[in-house]
């Protein structure tokens, strides 16, 4: 067997481990439902308000890393919970550290949001 054949293996077996990854998030994750349903909505005012290629390129980045930052945060907890699953002050600072990460996220997506759709609704009406 060649080592690329080998390679590229891995590679997908990669793939299949990171959506399992995401469909772990979708399914036990109250918080990434809720952002997705927030980027649907988002996505649906680009597409009805006609952003630009450039709002178009925000609003995925934004919306990307906000998931990621959730997917991140998840880890963190959960890998906190296996290392220590008895309370620990320590492991309550590392879990509100990576909540925190995800709440700048959210509040820098949402200013985002507010500078490429505000002046859009506005001149709605």
């Amino acid at each position: 067997m060649d080592n690329k054949g080998f390679i590229f293996r891995k590679k997908l077996a990669g793939f299949k481990h990171a959506f399992h990854g995401i469909r772990l998030l979708l399914r036990h994750e109250h918080n990434v439902k809720l952002h997705c349903l927030i980027g649907i909505y988002t996505i649906l005012a680009g597409f009805l308000l006609n952003i630009s290629a450039t709002e178009w390129i925000a609003v995925v980045v934004v919306c990307g890393c906000v998931l990621a930052s959730e997917a991140l945060n998840t880890a963190v907890e959960r890998l906190a919970d296996v290392v220590s699953p008895e309370y620990s002050e320590a492991i309550k600072k590392v879990k509100d550290l990576a909540a925190g990460g995800v709440l700048f996220m959210a509040i820098a997506a949402a200013i985002i949001g507010l500078i490429i759709f505000l002046p859009k609704f506005i001149d709605l009406f």
